[in-house]
């Protein structure tokens, strides 16, 4: 099993007691057979993939922990969408997960395993110093100051400082040391000599590195390789070494980052007895439900109904995930039902998926909440659409309600003929008083996107009180105005 971090971080503990904590951009290989423990911290999101023993036979044996480069990351949940649902992929082979662990299509070198004091420092979580120690981790050899960072970053030395300190627990001159103590640690493994073994991990000389390995280990490089090749490990941990120099050589050279291409993958037609909820994560994606096509764009989200045939897929480049599914009792699904989700979704939307499909979920957690999910959205995104009626005398009224949709009128003030109230009921599918309310809405979600108050909101569509205004738009939207404009931005 192949786990690693998108969000956040996670923990695995193996039944021997040994502690792996997996920070977000970093993952952990674990071999078949090792009983271990799995949890998240809060807020976090910790994604699996599975390749079988028997199709990937050159595995690591050990625990081995790597680094996830940006590129790599949709790679690992096509990965992760291949092991949970039924589609096929052409040329796909479960054993190229295993290819994250490769020098040869890695960024960054792999990590040493854990257990060792010598162990790469972990990766901060704030963007500025994230970059940072992603460049060190490519090239250990740079040896700009902080403030020379900064400006790269853009931002400033006090912050990246801060950074660093409150993600890692490092000063920023800890965290470089403990990165070139790592990198010089692999080099000496594979025997290079000392003078090497410094130059290529940054350290400025020979007595640089020996000083830095006394205070960190309490051993001199010398003896440090002196006693990894005399251990019982000591040839698997070289092959693991010798795997990884083109990679630490390759680095030190700044040698470009291979992408993985995600490939297009499709279902066969088939008719579930439960419903399933088809999410497009990334590109477009298409459905067909009883033989009518449905396309759908990034962030489309669209229920495919039990006893229907149907079938999935998206072309090369795009990317689809199941969210979850509901038994046919659980929930009336009639006709393949769609909405959108803006990218603000997106770690919500993998949480739910992995909760749904994996033991990595939240005690208690309700698969029908994804139907709750989907049913505030669908009812957000009608709201977000105001039909207006056709009708001479129906059209006067709404137009004359939009332009005065400030002004505090009561309902009687409202009090429209018959004839009107029956033309917007016939023509927009709406009450004449749930077509103002939804006009209302319309025009304060506008107004809230573009970072106006919600005091200022609700005096503009026509609420002299802010808690009437909050009450009617939460009962519309399930959430208040200002957790509807942090969702949305």
């Amino acid at each position: 099993m192949l786990i690693w971090a998108h969000t956040g971080r996670a923990h695995v503990r193996l039944a021997s007691g040994q502690h792996h904590r997996i920070d977000e951009g970093t993952g952990l290989w674990l071999p078949a057979g090792i009983d271990h423990e799995l949890w998240t911290e809060p807020g976090s999101l910790a994604i699996p993939a599975w390749v079988s023993p028997q199709a990937s036979p050159g595995a690591p044996r050990d625990p081995t922990p790597f680094v996830v480069a940006e590129e790599w990351r949709d790679w690992l949940i096509h990965h992760y969408v291949l092991n949970i649902g039924p589609m096929t992929s052409v040329g796909y082979a479960p054993a190229s997960l295993l290819d994250i662990l490769s020098p040869s299509n890695s960024t960054f070198p792999l990590l040493p395993r854990s257990g060792n004091s010598s162990g790469y420092p972990p990766l901060p979580r704030s963007m500025g110093a994230r970059t940072v120690a992603q460049h060190l981790l490519r090239n250990p050899t740079f040896d700009h100051t902080v403030e020379e960072w900064s400006k790269i970053v853009s931002t400033s030395a006090r912050t990246l400082r801060r950074e660093f300190l409150r993600d890692t627990d490092l000063t920023f001159t800890e965290w470089r040391t403990r990165c070139r103590l790592a990198v010089a640690r692999e080099f000496l493994a594979t025997g290079f000599d000392i003078e090497q073994a410094a130059v290529h991990s940054g350290f400025r000389s020979r007595n640089g590195l020996t000083r830095a390995f006394r205070n960190s280990f309490n051993v001199t490089p010398r003896e440090y390789a002196r006693q990894f090749v005399s251990g019982d490990a000591r040839s698997s941990s070289r092959v693991a070494s010798i795997r990884q120099i083109d990679t630490l050589l390759g680095v030190m050279a700044d040698a470009p980052a291979m992408q993985p291409v995600l490939p297009a993958a499709v279902t066969a037609p088939r008719v579930n007895d439960f419903h399933v909820l088809v999410w497009s994560y990334r590109g477009d994606a298409w459905a067909r439900v009883d033989g009518k096509p449905y396309s759908r764009k990034r962030g489309d989200v669209i229920w495919l109904p039990s006893g229907m045939e149907n079938e999935t897929g998206w072309p090369a480049g795009s990317l689809g995930v199941p969210v979850g599914d509901l038994q046919s009792d659980e929930a009336q699904i009639k006709r393949p039902l769609r909405t959108h989700f803006p990218p603000a979704w997106d770690t919500y939307m993998l949480h739910c998926s992995v909760s749904a499909y994996t033991g990595l979920r939240p005690e208690n957690y309700d698969r029908r909440h994804i139907l709750e999910l989907f049913d505030i959205q669908l009812t957000a995104e009608r709201l977000r659409v105001v039909p207006m009626p056709s009708d001479p005398q129906a059209l006067a009224v709404a137009e004359a309600f939009v332009r005065h949709i400030d002004k505090k009128y009561a309902s009687r003030d409202w009090d429209v003929p018959r004839e009107v109230r029956e033309a917007f009921r016939r023509e927009t599918g709406m009450t004449f008083s749930n077509w103002r309310h939804a006009t209302r809405m319309r025009v304060a979600r506008d107004l809230l996107l573009t970072g106006t108050k919600a005091s200022a909101v609700a005096h503009r569509v026509g609420y002299s009180q802010l808690s009437n205004f909050s009450r009617d738009f939460r009962r519309s939207h399930h959430m208040s105005p200002r957790e509807f404009q942090e969702q949305q931005t």
